[in-house]
């Protein structure tokens, strides 16, 4: 099985299995990773707002006008910026590596 590596706010890394056709959202609810995901994938959000290791981040399809909007309105937001609902994994992502942002914002408790 495919796995990933979250690097999370104090800087641990955690490696966890990462079954093909998850979305990087799921897999994080999987393992308990601390991603809210507030709008559950629906691109409603940025709050499973991720940062793709520079390594990675050109082996991922290109991000799609809604995801960039989205992106937009990200706490924190880099230029290897993801949402974690979007990237969906693949054998070829086998060892993708992100890293959580040091918070979000999520506009739909506003």
């Amino acid at each position: 099985m495919p796995k990933m590596t979250f690097i999370e706010r104090n800087g641990a890394r955690r490696e966890v299995d990462a079954p093909v056709g998850l979305s990087v959202l799921e897999i994080a609810h999987m393992h308990e990773v601390d991603i809210e995901g507030a709008c559950e994938g629906s691109l409603a959000c940025s709050t499973c707002h991720v940062i793709v290791d520079p390594a990675w981040f050109g082996k991922l399809a290109e991000p799609t006008e809604d995801e960039e909007d989205m992106l937009d309105l990200a706490f924190g937001l880099e230029e290897t910026s993801r949402l974690g609902c979007q990237i969906v994994m693949t054998e070829k992502l086998d060892g993708l590596v992100v890293r959580l942002p040091a918070g979000t914002r999520n506009l739909l408790n506003d």
